[in-house]
């Protein structure tokens, strides 16, 4: 079966110098994609023309007018922008001419719009951005929202911890533990609005809620889920970016040092490789706008091909794997068993 996936080529800090790139990788990593390439048809016209004639049938180029900044606001983004790469992305998935769609551009204006044009999933207010990251265990956390809102209420974030538990579930982990990231595990830490958050999701039946968790939870994989608002955790995770580039830096910086540390970087490169290969937040770029009618995986505005290139991926698994339709039983079902629980609670 061909999975389509859209890619907005002009978005990002690097546009089609880290978008094509990494479609041309794509198509020769997984055979049955197909590209629906969004942009300056010139420009990629110009820059895909030595592509090999094997793939000229699995790509095809749209040509459209506008650019969204990375700074430019959402709103004028959606009412003005409507002929940009990021915009006709995502009515491809709308009209169903695509099954996933992928922008490393604003994430502001891939929030709004996606959110107006695909629309969440019934009896959810907004989408988050979910993403898996890399822990000291042997899987992974998921985390949301990373970045789609800089503030929520008690009920929004009730609501994340439904869909990243019911994500949980489609991805294999049956009774997911849930977390709400804030300041202190005790009860009682936090704003008011965690307060109360705290207050919803642990009353909700369909939810293994493990209580509060702090930031070095994160990668202890204390929980399989971690709930936050979009301004903490896009916090929490461009730190985490910066710490692991930090330390590779600081780690190629010692044993560049002397000849002798030269030499006993070369002797360690089986284990420097491999720990790099480990902290690399590339291979975990790609986080998918959950809770919408339509994949939407938004990548990192500063990702490089190969990190780009991995945001496609996700876009293609997620979208072989029926993301939306598994995440729309699986909430359902929760949903459901939430409303039977509270009906049968004595009065």
């Amino acid at each position: 079966m061909t999975i389509t996936v859209a890619v907005d080529c002009m978005g990002g800090d690097h546009g089609l110098a880290t978008t094509l790139p990494a479609a041309l990788a794509s198509l020769q990593r997984y055979p049955a994609l197909h590209l629906q390439l969004f942009g300056d048809s010139s420009a990629i016209q110009l820059a895909t023309v030595h592509w090999s004639d094997q793939l000229s049938s699995r790509f095809t180029i749209h040509h459209t007018t506008q650019v969204i900044g990375m700074g430019e606001s959402p709103t004028q983004a959606y009412r003005k922008q409507r002929d940009s790469s990021l915009r006709k992305a995502i009515d491809a998935v709308h009209e169903g001419t695509a099954d996933a769609m992928v922008s490393s551009g604003n994430t502001g204006a891939l929030a709004l719009t996606a959110t107006l044009v695909l629309r969440p999933v019934d009896g959810l207010d907004r989408p988050a951005i979910a993403a898996y990251l890399p822990t000291s265990q042997a899987l992974p956390v998921l985390m949301l929202d990373l970045g789609a809102n800089a503030s929520c209420t008690p009920e929004v974030l009730q609501q994340f911890a439904l869909i990243g538990s019911a994500l949980a579930q489609t991805n294999g982990i049956q009774n997911p533990n849930v977390g709400l990231l804030n300041i202190g595990e005790e009860l009682g830490k936090g704003n008011d609005v965690y307060k109360h958050a705290h207050q919803l999701i642990q009353d909700t039946p369909s939810i293994r809620f493990y209580g509060n968790v702090e930031g070095t939870d994160i990668y202890q994989r204390t929980v399989d889920v971690i709930v936050c608002d979009g301004f903490v955790g896009n916090i929490a995770l461009k730190t985490s970016e910066g710490l692991a580039g930090m330390l590779k830096t600081m780690i190629s910086e010692e044993f560049n040092r002397h000849w002798w540390t030269k030499l006993t970087g070369l002797l360690s490169l089986p284990v420097l490789s491999a720990f790099k290969k480990r902290i690399d937040h590339r291979r975990y770029n790609g986080a998918v706008l959950l809770g919408l009618n339509g994949v939407v995986i938004k990548s990192h505005g500063s990702a490089d091909d190969t990190a780009f290139a991995f945001a496609i991926g996700r876009a293609y698994d997620a979208a072989q794997n029926k993301l939306v339709e598994r995440l729309k039983r699986s909430l359902a079902t929760m949903q459901i068993a939430d409303k039977q629980n509270l009906n049968t609670k004595p009065v």
